[in-house]
């Protein structure tokens, strides 16, 4: 599922799982966790500034392609954070350093790794930059869980084979792997969610176009595979899905989802926003969930009221979700 998506935002570890379970015909939490603490998958910040999933065979080129453009949105906050090109360059030596031998070190360790290497006051942000430039320059990655904690390892132990592309090549690859696993979508969409400049992302799409079918809907341009059309279910389907899943933060216009009523409701949760209701394609709620040790709560509300055949969709919906956590579901 990763491949087919190429990366999939993950800053919410445990909605990140979600994501790719909830597009799985059968997938547990712990199936996806034992693939993260085996290097199946990793986790680095790749495409925008944010964490991402991406295969180890992805990893290098994704970097190469979208890291220097990262870093330019990062520069600003690294001046204040005084953050110079030197520390960065020191920072990055001393965890290469400790990470050798098949080191795998949480964030708390290699804080003291660079407080013994003089590198001083290295506060929460301050250590976020740096794990965040350590990633975009090919030093770091993910490693495995210890417990729940999260821990870093070499990009060269982690993903040693990884190919590189030249950048026209990688252009087209994720402009080929975008549209395929979420089109129909315009090149302004592509652009938001690579992180590339427009005119990078038409020279992407130019390249594969012949490729991809076509549609123009309300004067704008809409790529797609030839075989995405699905058929339409018999009766209506919901997903229980994170405001950060691919539905939602794969595309820059999200008309097509949400009603302008609804759209003001969920700008009005601001950061208490975390997770919709999706009904037929359209968000028509918010939902949260409770964990506790033998079963998990999940309370669901709606912008409108529901019909039965949506209520019914919900219910299925959360069944799914807790199917995926091997917990039984309360739904409210």
């Amino acid at each position: 599922m990763v491949d087919w998506l190429c990366a999939v935002q993950a800053q919410d570890y445990a909605a990140a799982k979600w994501a790719l379970g909830s597009r799985m015909r059968s997938a547990a939490d712990d199936d996806i966790e034992r693939a993260f603490n085996d290097g199946s998958i990793l986790r680095t910040h790749v495409l925008r500034p944010t964490w991402h999933f991406v295969r180890p065979a992805d990893i290098r080129w994704l970097l190469a392609l979208t890291a220097p453009r990262i870093k330019k949105l990062m520069a600003y906050r690294h001046r204040q954070l005084e953050l110079d090109p030197r520390t960065l360059k020191r920072t990055n030596a001393a965890l290469g350093r400790a990470l050798r031998d098949g080191a795998e070190l949480t964030r708390d360790e290699l804080r003291d790794v660079l407080r013994h290497a003089g590198i001083p006051s290295v506060g929460v942000e301050r250590m976020t930059h740096i794990m965040a430039v350590a990633e975009l320059d090919r030093i770091v990655c993910s490693g495995p869980r210890r417990g729940k904690q999260f821990t870093y390892a070499l990009l060269d132990a982690r993903a040693p084979r990884a190919r590189t592309l030249e950048r026209d090549e990688a252009l087209a690859e994720l402009a080929k792997r975008y549209f395929k696993s979420r089109g129909p979508a315009t090149v302004q969409d592509f652009a938001k969610w690579s992180g590339l400049t427009v005119a990078d992302a038409r020279i992407g799409l130019e390249e594969v176009k012949q490729k991809l079918r076509h549609e123009v809907v309300d004067g704008r341009t809409y790529w797609f595979s030839p075989s995405s059309r699905a058929p339409t279910p018999a009766s209506p389907t919901a997903y229980l899905l994170s405001i950060y899943d691919e539905y939602i933060s794969g595309y820059k216009d999200r008309s097509a989802t949400l009603e302008p009523g609804h759209a003001a409701k969920l700008v009005g949760m601001g950061n208490a926003l975390t997770s919709v209701i999706v009904l037929v394609g359209q968000i028509v709620g918010t939902w949260k969930r409770r964990l506790k040790p033998k079963a998990v709560n999940i309370e669901a509300r709606f912008f409108d009221r529901p019909t039965n055949a949506g209520k019914r969709a919900v219910a299925a919906a959360a069944r799914r979700y807790g199917q995926f956590l091997g917990l039984p579901v309360a739904l409210g």
